[in-house]
């Protein structure tokens, strides 16, 4: 085609021009053609076809860029570029990005993969590769004619005007550097599994004043209007930075985090407008180090519409930042400049280049997979900006360690209660690398907290006396620090009294009061100017070895978890002498960089007696130690320990210790009795278990749930209203249970439900009361009870009830109780599923009521109903208020709660008590070692029960999930009767229970798993045998009657993981043809 004859097709129209360039375009893809079609650019750049003029008259022009006028720059001097209306035209904006690349060093981009984002006409890819030799540029624009130009104009540049190749300093060509290709942003790159060293991008930052306009189909035979529109405005993303007209950058930098590689860096130009601060956060929240290339100010394009600016500032108090013309230095707001503007005014403002690489690239890959991966929604609260590097280093890799278990596993798993397995072995693994102990999992036992753990070794000894460092008495009972029973306490009357004596943190005086007090156990910490040598440890073993008395020595204000830990004497003394078997090393972990209220604690020994007997009692006193709280000091001990190099350093030959002086204390008897008696978690022995006798949830947690949980911990300073979460248990409560509560009211929070019940049952204890439990309740509670010495009644229930209690029968029991205090588990019993109906709990509670006992309603196990016809829900209020004004005046009701089933929230333990009563909050009060939910714990909590307040939702998966438990009851029911058990079919909850039928057989039994212990035995199936046998020979834990409480009856529970209620149920079968052969 003759140049005339081109030039009358484009001067008919914009898109007939865009036409002719297409057909050009073709042949110079075609190597038979590409020299000719190259020529015919160069006759047509000499027809004067870089004026205004050729823009106007044939809807396009070509244009020189200057790239580099140092004389140090020895390469092209300029590039010749064509642009056509319906794309972006190089000016100020581009000018300044480029101005801003120039900013970095040579090397930024040599033999590197580089995107560019909104490329227009393709003349900044192509000066990225004429100037710095990359390895390839993908110029990637979302306008398919910004593309079609691009790719003229980088053959026009490859090739000089007689159609042959220039080649660089490598013999390359610019078609062998750079490509462009149609692409949302990097969808392009991600489709096409391009992994990339730099991005870059120069893209649109105000928000279409037409937001309609933005929803039509991109295509290349759109109009010229829409398709320029791309390069000035974006649409609403969905991103918080939506409202600064951020949006499409912010989605364009958390789609490079997925292509970028770890060493990679992204350089965007942004606008000054919405101010620094916003534009700098904007990519510091999603984990970036931030590098202002260039700053300058550039006048506002005319043809950019900024009243969507206008409309941000109406509805929002953020301004934007504006300057009147580019001498002016006193910024003005959008509206402003828009009057001004509109008034002939010009209008300017800032632009920066900046330039940003991942702090912690691989971690924030997993954060932000797992926010794509269903999440997005909370991808707003996470804040990733952190002044210190030392916070950054630790909570970045903990919340990537958090969104890959989150995203890749359905549920939490099963823990000991000793502690996370994994969380063990890298105590240990630190011990071991760091100290030089060789220490093992099983020389550990985790604590909720410093406090805890102290307190439950002294109630598991029981002393007389005990001397504890005055900096560790805080949290005890007070009438442990306040009696005066020594006498008591030399004379031995009396196992019941635990008298504390405080005493210096000097060892010498430490020393001084043990051997004038002879304490049983000694509980302290070394003092600062003592660590560093083991001496004041040695004396203090020898002094407490010398009068037969415990010693648990506290390293927790000394302990460093760092990659350069201080000395500290006691565990340089370990690494060349075993720990003597009265004595054991506690350490809370509280010295973290983010959270000074997140706390986890362990007791290291090396007897086994004592690691069973205080595995057990926390299991007992406070059930399981918060998993997520182990997970994340479990994560600042991984990332020690990672880099090391395994067994570096050999272990010195440890030296024997001394004999052990006789009369060390033993366990309490009380302790001792619930110990060996109480149906505790079973060992795994190395062979898989499957747990149908634990109270916890392991069906698929929710998608709400595990976002509200990582929100928690992805955000920053978190406000007291935010985990304020009182008047959300009010209101749960009251829409729950008609529970009434006034300005009196107290709500105590743990996150363990079992240590609400510890103290509760510790007020009945010191009041002088008794405790009341029906037949058939939950067997871990009434171990607290006997391990804390309470006294008990068993209240009878019978078969024909569903083993409830009924008015009769608990007016018979309290007759002869003096103080009682009755627990009940309602409206859904824990263990048999049944429910207590509204009246049936009126009718209680004026049994109650007549003999002023005080009665604990654990309603936790509870708001999972699924045979409910005829119920009908509770409504306490109406009967308390009556009962209240008529009864005996130590009449009162207690409400215990437990939120982790209600919310089908797994590891997420949260739980409640609401008490009434003057004396009972001062009592409970006198108790303060309480094991306290985490901030973060509260906000997830408030979260989900704002949640379920909504319509669908949280509703709809809690609704599902019942579904699932309903299913489950009838299954397990199934095969329970198909397999010789007597069932009582369940209304609700995690819990059911069964008889079978072979009771008081005699049947020979084979271990299950491998080794000698398979012989074969002979036992007699009661309520004694049952559990153990079953675990023995299938692998299934169950509870049996021992802990319901119900003779025969054993408890199972629903919510397992799909694969292990499928294994539990085999294991039943397996079970019946055990007994049968």
């Amino acid at each position: 085609m003759a140049v005339e004859e081109f030039l009358k097709q484009c001067a008919q129209s914009g898109d007939a021009a865009y036409a002719a360039f297409k057909s050009l375009l073709e042949k110079l893809e075609d190597p038979k053609t590409r020299t000719e079609a190259r020529m015919f650019l160069s006759d047509l750049q000499s027809r004067d076809c870089f004026s205004d003029d050729c823009f106007d008259k044939y809807h396009f022009r070509f244009q020189d860029i200057y790239l580099d006028r140092n004389e140090g720059y020895h390469g092209r001097k300029k590039l010749t570029m064509m642009v056509i209306p319906s794309i972006f035209m190089p000016e100020d904006w581009s000018f300044t990005f480029y101005e801003g690349l120039n900013r970095h060093p040579d090397s930024i981009f040599k033999e590197k993969t580089v995107a560019e984002l909104g490329c227009g006409n393709g003349w900044i890819s192509i000066a990225i590769a004429e100037k710095w030799l990359p390895a390839k540029v993908y110029g990637l624009d979302i306008n398919p004619r910004a593309v079609k130009v691009s790719w003229i104009n980088l053959y026009m540049n490859a090739f000089d005007e007689k159609g042959q190749p220039i080649y660089d300093a490598e013999k390359k060509t610019l078609l062998d550097r750079v490509e462009f290709h149609e692409s949302d942003l990097l969808s392009y790159c991600r489709e096409h599994d391009i992994q990339l060293e730099r991005i870059v991008g120069c893209i649109p930052q105000i928000l279409n004043p037409n937001p309609e306009a933005m929803s039509k189909m991109i295509t290349e035979n759109a109009s010229e209007e829409f398709l320029h529109s791309l390069s000035n405005y974006c649409a609403l993303q969905g991103f918080v930075e939506d409202q600064f007209g951020l949006g499409l950058i912010a989605r364009a930098v958390e789609e490079g985090i997925a292509v970028i590689k770890v060493t990679g860096i992204m350089i965007f130009n942004m606008g000054g407008r919405p101010g620094q601060g916003v534009c700098r956060r904007l990519f510091e929240r999603r984990g970036f180090r931030v590098t202002r290339l260039w700053q300058t100010k550039v006048l506002q394009a005319g043809d950019t519409d900024i009243s969507a600016l206008v409309e941000i500032e109406k509805n929002s108090p953020h301004r934007f930042e504006f300057f009147m013309g580019l001498s002016g230095d006193q910024p003005i707001c959008a509206r402003t400049a828009w009057a001004y503007g509109k008034a002939g005014g010009r209008i300017s403002h800032g632009l920066s280049v900046y330039s940003c690489q991942l702090r912690q690239p691989n971690q924030v890959k997993v954060i932000f997979e797992f926010l794509k991966s269903g999440f997005q929604e909370i991808s707003s609260s996470l804040d990733l900006s952190f002044d210190d590097d030392l916070v950054a280093d630790e909570k970045i890799p903990f919340l990537a360690y958090l969104a890959s278990i989150l995203k890749d596993n359905s549920c939490f798993p099963y823990e000991p209660p000793a502690g996370s397995k994994r969380f063990r072995n890298l105590i240990a693994g630190f011990m071991k690398t760091y100290h030089h102990i060789p220490l093992t999992s099983d020389n550990v036992v985790v604590f909720p907290s410093r406090t805890v753990a102290i307190e439950n070794a002294l109630r598991l000894f029981t002393p007389r006396l005990a001397i504890v460092d005055e900096h560790l008495t805080r949290s005890l009972p007070k009438q442990w620090l306040t009696s005066l029973a020594i006498e008591t306490a030399e004379t031995g009357l009396s196992e019941d009294v635990v008298t504390v004596i405080e005493a210096p943190r000097q060892s010498d005086l430490m020393i001084e009061l043990i051997k004038k007090l002879k304490p049983q156990v000694v509980v302290t910490g070394i003092a600062s100017f003592e660590t560093v040598t083991s001496s004041a440890v040695v004396q203090l073993l020898d002094a407490t070895r010398e009068i037969g008395s415990r010693l648990f020595l506290d390293i927790s204000d000394h302990f460093e978890l760092s990659s350069l830990p201080g000395t500290i004497g006691v565990l340089k003394y370990l690494s060349g002498t075993p720990l003597p078997s009265h004595a054991a090393i506690l350490c809370g972990l509280v010295k973290n960089q983010v959270y000074s209220d997140l706390e986890v604690a362990f007791i290291i020994s090396e007897e086994e007696t004592i690691l069973k007997a205080l595995s057990k009692t926390v299991e007992i006193l406070e059930g399981n130690t918060s998993l997520i709280s182990q997970n994340y000091y479990g994560c600042i001990l991984n990332e020690l320990l990672s880099f090391q190099l395994t067994d570096r350093h050999p272990h010195i030959e440890r030296r024997s210790e001394k004999p052990e002086s006789v009369g060390v204390i033993g366990f309490a008897t009380s302790a001792t009795s619930v110990l060996n008696d109480a149906e505790l978690s079973i060992s795994d022995d190395g062979y898989s278990l499957v747990h149908m006798d634990v109270d916890q949830w392991f069906l698929p947690v929710p998608s709400p749930v595990k976002a509200a949980i990582f929100e928690s911990f992805a955000r920053q300073n978190l406000t007291e209203s935010e985990i304020d979460v009182t008047p959300s248990i009010k209101q749960f409560v009251k829409t729950e249970y008609g529970f009434p509560t006034d300005r009196s009211t107290e709500f105590i929070y743990s996150d363990c439900l079992q240590a609400l019940f510890s103290k509760l049952v510790l007020c009945c204890v010191q009041e002088g009361g008794t405790m009341c439990f029906p037949a058939g309740s939950n067997g871990n509670y009434v171990s607290v009870a006997k391990f804390l010495k309470a006294n008990i009644v068993h209240v009878p229930t019978n078969s024909e009830q569903g083993f409830k209690l009924t008015e009769h029968t608990l007016n018979q029991a309290l007759e002869t109780v003096k103080k009682p205090w009755v627990y009940i588990s309602g409206p859904t019993i824990n263990p048999t599923g049944l429910l207590y109906s509204n009246q049936e709990m009126e009718s209680i509670l004026s049994a109650c009521a007549r003999f002023g006992a005080r009665v604990v309603i654990d309603t936790s196990f509870s708001g999972l109903e699924f045979e409910y016809e005829g119920w009908g829900g509770w409504n306490l209020g109406s009967c308390l208020s009556k009962l209240s004004s008529s009864c005996n005046p130590s009449f009162c009701v207690s409400l215990l709660g437990g939120l982790s089933l209600k919310l089908l929230s797994g590891a997420l333990k949260f739980a409640f008590l609401s008490l009434n009563e003057p004396f009972l909050i001062e009592t409970f009060r006198s108790f303060p070692g309480l094991s306290k939910p985490h901030c973060t714990d509260k906000y997830t909590i408030k979260k989900l029960l704002a949640l379920r307040e909504q319509k669908g939702g949280m509703l709809d998966v809690v609704t599902e999930q019942i579904r699932i438990l309903q299913n489950r009851a009838k299954r397990l029911q199934e095969v329970l009767e198909s397999c010789g058990w007597s069932v009582l079919k369940p209304c609700g909850g995690v819990s059911m229970v069964a008889k079978p039928s072979f009771l008081d057989r005699a049947v020979k039994l084979k271990r299950t798993g491998g080794g000698e212990k398979d012989a074969a035995y002979e036992v007699k199936l009661n309520d004694a045998s049952l559990r153990e046998a079953i675990a023995k020979t299938t692998g299934l834990c169950i509870n049996s009657g021992s802990w319901t409480g119900i003779p025969g009856y054993c408890r199972f529970t629903l919510a397992l993981e799909d694969g292990e209620f499928e294994q539990a149920l085999a294991c039943l079968v397996k079970f019946k043809s055990i007994v049968e052969n």
